[in-house]
């Protein structure tokens, strides 16, 4: 079963659209690309009668940056549509490192993370985040040493769960 701890909340279901099923889904930046493509084998999670429940993404398309017409796997119905007015949609954490991007999910879920870099190993520990600047940065702690490293998708690599690691691309010359 599904528990809340195992979730991060990523938007809102809004209103069916057409018979069919559609439904409009509301969602942070955190996930703007990754629920219009139905490929990406993602599952979005409602709080149903107290239970989270999977809604496996059959389709979607885009309606602005924020928001898209999502064909879930059993709703095929206005009717079905309208039972998820207004519910809160979540992400599994598992699949945060999939999801983000900037800092609207906040990066914070990845303090206590291991910093890896896929060239020079591991960096550190990353003990906090700053997202004071124009550029959230991770501060990794090396031994003594505290070390900026700019939160970016594109240099996220790979996110392993279990072993609270990120695996990251930096540029050359970030690190001395």
């Amino acid at each position: 079963m599904i528990s809340r701890d195992e979730l991060v909340p990523v938007g809102h279901f809004r209103k069916p659209h057409g018979t069919k099923g559609e439904i409009v889904f509301s969602f942070t930046d955190a996930v703007a690309g990754l629920t219009c493509n139905p490929l990406n084998n993602v599952f979005l999670i409602c709080e149903i009668d107290g239970i989270f429940v999977p809604f496996r993404i059959e389709n979607s398309r885009s309606i602005t940056d924020s928001s898209a017409y999502i064909q879930l796997k059993t709703i095929d119905s206005e009717a079905k549509a309208r039972e998820l007015v207004h519910k809160e949609v979540f992400l599994p954490k598992n699949q945060v490192g999939v999801a983000v991007k900037n800092d609207s999910l906040t990066y914070d879920y990845f303090i206590g993370f291991t910093l890896i870099d896929e060239q020079l190993g591991k960096i550190g520990s990353i003990v906090d985040v700053d997202a004071t600047t124009i550029n959230t940065l991770f501060i990794v702690e090396n031994g003594n040493e505290e070390i900026l490293i700019p939160a970016v998708e594109e240099f996220i690599l790979q996110v392993n769960e279990n072993q609270k690691e990120l695996i990251m691309t930096l540029p050359e010359g970030l690190i001395k």
